[in-house]
């Protein structure tokens, strides 16, 4: 068995659409995660949280577009590349 690994190319070096789509996932679940928080009190009967957790749930809908615009980034990448 040979430990040789082949040279990386400059298709499989993450793009900047890439890392935006990984920053947007990682950032979406720190928003969900902020939801599943302050949600829980309706189930639990505590008291609600104060007014920013409920702003810190705001991160979901920041992440989706966070993604989107990497997915679009890539597309745009892609396309020129494919016509250069």
């Amino acid at each position: 068995m040979s430990t040789e690994t082949q040279p990386r190319t400059d298709r499989d070096a993450p793009t900047t659409g890439d890392r935006l789509v990984r920053v947007g996932v990682v950032v979406f679940f720190v928003g969900a995660l902020a939801t599943l928080v302050t949600v829980a009190p309706l189930f639990l009967d505590i008291h609600p949280f104060p007014s920013y957790a409920y702003l810190i749930c705001m991160l979901m809908g920041v992440g989706f577009l966070i993604a989107g615009a990497g997915v679009l980034l890539t597309i745009a990448e892609q396309r020129r590349a494919a016509r250069g």
